[in-house]
């Protein structure tokens, strides 16, 4: 059938390729190109079928609209212009350009030299022009109608000291779960099944956070060592879902799971990549950023605009400071959350968003302006990883309102506190009541703080308690890849081992560092499979191990440390005190009574010396929060690093007399409740909790 654009001047705001009803509207932003051509090809994607220039530029928006032209259409973009890359333009007819606003993505990147606006191996290196089609071995876009049944979806919007986050990959997650339908495996819909969404509801979870889904190609440098991008942190294409998480073609599957996990009582966050994109460096490919205009999309160095300025480790920065790239990042949160129907996103490297024109980061930069201002992005949950490479790059507590952010200052205390190191119950205090050095300022509550003990980058929690060094031989980078400061101890023996003695003593750790999760002020987030015991043999770093190294282990489907840890989340659920939105102080009320008090195992309060011991191994915290219609809701927490001791329960707002109600050094039931006598013992590295009797 032949195409041609209509000579009606039809005017559309959206960008993207917009299907009318009757037709399809066109729209690519470049404010460099001299044309902009519309590649349109068979429903196979192999075949060019007709190649229009786009007849409208109107500013820097090119657009054109074909009558006719119905969803299903592949296509993309081919932009002619300066080929000059000293001055930042690297424009090339040759190369085939995905469009940045595409809502579905067909094939694969199949890696060519001709993918490369230069040629490799010329003696000019990237100065040089590479005239061959990159057509053949480049995806495409799919025109799409949005249409979906959303009757009976409506958005969750919990607060956030109601929300428990699970953090997963839609592989990890699935591959090998034994519920669920082998053809599901590895798909959204395989995320949606009953066994999913019941492991994830009788956990106890409020909230999943889903690795990267938008459109990711595998990198050329690990296929061809065997690889593959497992943890997708590599995004092309923002608008559109990682096709290899689709069990037939249809983007609807995306949608079918969020609804899913929304009738179950689910929000849906997305780790999102709008730092930098798949095209690498100045010496990377030409898929379409870099082709459609390289001088607006990325940042160039200052010094010469041939270069990449690279703040994220992976040779480009998205130049969100520029008005229509911030417009692009902004125009895909909002169909995420509008189209898709997502409760929120977790930035990847989130300080590269918050720098200025002039590189510096600014928690009052454009970025931030433009979230807080929209109506409906303000309102979804929104979490930032508060760090990328660059100088001044690490900004923990620096981001605002209404920002979390992942607190690695957690992870590590805790880590450290629990391994026994000295000198770390002040810092405990602190991660245990949200943080307040890092948060505690410009009217931010202590939700500020996402809490975790272990993410997808690190260590595992089982690898945590089992492992002193990494072991990242499979990612065939000679172990230097990942974190050498992991905060882990093997507890006597470098993986897995048959010693009783040394498993009793990790699967303590393991109780002790989720029921600290679970028992601070903050929101707390689970790695996924950790609740499982599943390890990563070692490997702190397995973002190219998409095999039975990254999938979850589910093996541990009858541990008993499921149970347990399904118990402490259903404990946090069910003390309000435990999870509350503002920071606590230790000043008395009117009727003496206090919220927050911090003891020594002898009963009297922790004084400037003892904050500053560093033989101190164990602390008492008692915390109250006033509960309408109810009383107030108080229980006494004690974290014991040492060893075994007693423990003096505090006369406190007046309670006379304590249960013990949790105790991971007890032997049998975790959760067994019956009176105690004061002092208390408490049992040496472990977590005991008291209530009023």
């Amino acid at each position: 059938m032949s195409y041609s654009f209509s000579e009606l001047d039809f005017m559309k705001s959206e960008l993207g390729a917009e299907f009318t009803g009757e037709g399809t509207h066109f729209a690519v932003f470049s404010a460099h190109a001299e044309q902009m051509e519309l590649c349109l090809f068979s429903d196979d994607g192999r075949e060019e079928t007709a190649r229009l220039a786009l007849p409208k530029r109107e500013g820097d928006i090119w657009s054109g609209y074909i009558a006719g032209l119905k969803p299903g259409t592949v296509y993309g973009y081919r932009a002619s212009g300066p080929y000059e890359p000293k001055a930042g333009h690297r424009f090339n007819p040759n190369k085939l350009l995905l469009d940045p606003y595409a809502k579905q993505i067909l094939g694969e990147i199949q890696w060519d030299d001709a993918l490369y606006g230069y040629r490799i191996g010329d003696a000019a290196e990237d100065l040089s022009f590479d005239d061959r089609d990159s057509a053949p071995f480049m995806v495409k876009g799919v025109v799409q109608d949005s249409d979906f049944d959303w009757a009976g979806d409506a958005a969750i919007r919990r607060p956030w000291t109601e929300t428990i986050i699970y953090e997963a990959h839609v592989r990890g997650m699935t591959m090998t779960h034994p519920g669920v339908p082998e053809e599901l495996r590895g798909t959204f819909m395989g995320m949606a099944s009953d066994p999913i969404v019941e492991h994830l509801v009788d956990l106890g979870i409020s909230a999943i956070e889903l690795l990267p889904i938008q459109y990711f190609p595998d990198d050329r440098h690990l296929l061809e060592k065997g690889l593959r991008n497992y943890w997708g942190y590599q995004t092309l294409g923002f608008f559109a879902p990682q096709p290899r998480f689709l069990s037939g073609r249809a983007i609807t599957e995306f949608k079918t799971m969020v609804k899913r996990f929304h009738a179950a009582g689910i929000e849906v966050i997305m780790d999102v990549v709008y730092n930098h994109t798949a095209e690498g460096s100045e010496r990377g490919p030409t898929l379409s950023f870099r082709g459609l205009d390289n001088l607006s999309y990325y940042r160039l160095s200052p010094e010469d605009l041939r270069h990449s300025y690279d703040t994220t480790g992976t040779g480009n920065t998205v130049n969100v400071a520029h008005p229509m790239v911030l417009r692009m990042v902004l125009d895909s949160l909002r169909y995420w959350v509008g189209v898709m129907h997502v409760d929120g996103f977790r930035f990847d490297l989130a300080s590269t968003l918050g720098r200025t024109r002039h590189i510096e980061f600014d928690r009052d930069g454009t970025f931030f302006d433009a979230i807080r201002q929209d109506p409906i992005l303000s309102g979804v949950k929104l979490i930032a990883e508060p760090w990328d490479v660059g100088d001044g790059g690490y900004q923990v507590g620096g981001f605002p309102h209404p920002f979390r952010e992942w607190n690695d200052k957690y992870r590590d205390d805790v880590r450290r506190f629990w391994k026994g190191d000295g000198g770390l119950v002040s810092w405990l205090a602190s991660r245990l009541t949200g943080s307040a050095p890092q948060f505690n300022h410009s009217d931010r509550g202590a939700t500020a703080s996402i809490n975790l003990v272990s993410a997808h980058d690190g260590f595992t929690l089982m690898d945590t308690v089992s492992y002193d060094d990494k072991h990242n031989e499979a990612n065939a980078e000679e172990n230097r890849d990942g974190h050498s400061d992991n905060h882990s101890h093997n507890m006597g023996a470098e993986g897995v081992t048959e010693d009783e003695a040394i498993n009793d003593a990790r699967g303590r750790r393991r109780r002790n560092m989720i029921a600290t999760l679970m028992l601070s002020q903050g929101v707390p987030m689970l790695l996924g499979g950790d609740e499982l015991g599943n390890s990563q043999q070692g490997n702190n770093n397995a973002y190219c191990q998409d095999n039975e190294v990254g999938w979850i282990n589910w093996g541990g489907l009858d541990n008993p440390f499921l149970n347990f840890c399904k118990g402490v989340i259903a404990f946090r659920k069910a003390h309000p005190a435990l999870r509350q939105e503002r920071f606590l102080t230790g000043e008395a009320a009117e009727d003496g009574s206090v919220e927050i008090a911090w003891y020594k195992p002898d009963g009297t309060f922790v004084d400037d010396a003892a904050w500053a011991d560093g033989n101190l191994r164990a602390l008492g915290l008692f915390v109250s929060k006033s509960v309408n219609g109810e009383g107030p809701d108080q229980a006494f927490l004690v974290f014991n690093a040492g060893a075994d001791c007693r423990v003096t329960l505090p006369a406190v707002n007046g309670i006379a007399e304590w249960r013990r109600v949790l105790d991971t050094g007890a032997a049998e039931d975790t959760f067994a409740e019956h009176a105690a006598e004061s002092p208390a013992m408490v049992y040496g590295a472990s977590v005991a909790v008291f209530e009023p009797a």
